[in-house]
């Protein structure tokens, strides 16, 4: 499995309309794809948006949101779980 965290920073005007566009546009784009387990979204009092996306194989990229909305484009990082 691997999972995915996809970070990007809303300008303080449009985070509700970024917020959005993840949800209702990005995140169903990304779901149909069988490989997908799941998503969880994430926000921050400073802005700031996170995906969090577990794969059963390699990851669809996140699509890159509506340049007005964003103040920094999306950072991807993927990590595989560990047994402790």
């Amino acid at each position: 499995m691997i999972v995915r965290m996809w970070e990007a920073k809303a300008r303080p005007e449009t985070m509700t309309d970024a917020l959005s566009w993840v949800c209702d546009v990005a995140l169903p784009i990304m779901e149909v794809d069988p490989q997908h387990v799941e998503s969880e979204v994430f926000s921050s009092a400073d802005n700031r948006i996170v995906v969090i996306s577990r794969w059963r194989g390699t990851p669809v990229d996140m699509p890159e949101p509506p340049r007005r909305f964003i103040e920094r484009a999306g950072h991807t990082w993927d990590f595989s779980p560990v047994d402790r």
